[in-house]
């Protein structure tokens, strides 16, 4: 499988504000992000993206009649609202909820009625290595992970990563509460940090820089 992680942040490395602002990105990022959703089999969230964001995880500012990926939330106790746009779409568009056995029964079986497919993997967290296995067993070949600094922290501390992308922003928003690219519990010495290659950078609108890391 090959992993994708693709995210917009501040110069001070921030991908939302304390406020939980994470519009970012110019239009003109949007749409490459759009394209890169169209390319790849499924996109990855956190279920803090979910419930901060209320996003739609679909392709759109693209050619008519592309295919949505599948769209797959980390969510270890099932706390997806139901009335969320990803729930209510989910008959349409093919959604998976990746939890726990851990999490109310009652509650997966909501999710099931609404046509998402459910994948359990760990006790009381989900194992995300276990889970991206799943997913390549469904067929699924390339993935893109959409944040936030959690589940970014979780594929690269593990391996799983192939590729970095980054959009940085011409605006600083500080916030020791803020959320940042990749948080989790990180590590202690630079020489054990994770080492990527520089493969590519764009310039957007003249202000907006967009980087393209490969994982060593």
């Amino acid at each position: 499988m090959y992993v994708i992680l693709n995210a917009a942040m501040s110069i001070d490395g921030k991908i939302s504000t304390r406020g939980n602002d994470s519009s970012f990105s110019s239009r003109k990022d949007w749409i490459r992000v759009h394209k890169l959703r169209s390319s790849v089999d499924g996109i990855v969230v956190g279920i803090s993206t979910v419930l901060e964001d209320n996003p739609m995880l679909n392709v759109r500012f693209h050619s008519r009649g592309t295919k949505n990926p599948v769209r797959i939330i980390i969510d270890s106790k099932a706390r997806i609202p139901l009335n969320s746009r990803i729930i209510r779409s989910s008959k349409k568009i093919h959604t998976i909820v990746g939890t726990t056995r851990n999490a109310s029964t009652r509650k997966i079986n909501s999710l099931k009625r609404a046509g998402v497919q459910v994948l359990f993997s760990g006790k009381r967290k989900v194992n995300i290595k276990k889970l991206f296995q799943q997913l390549e067993d469904l067929g699924l070949k390339s993935i893109l992970v959409e944040g936030g600094g959690e589940i970014n922290w979780s594929v690269l501390k593990i391996g799983l990563a192939n590729e970095l992308i980054v959009t940085i922003s011409p605006v600083v928003v500080g916030g020791r509460n803020a959320k940042t690219l990749v948080e989790g519990d990180g590590i202690s010495n630079i020489a054990n940090g994770i080492k990527l290659k520089l493969t590519r950078t764009l310039i957007n609108n003249d202000n907006e820089i967009v980087l393209f890391y490969k994982l060593r």
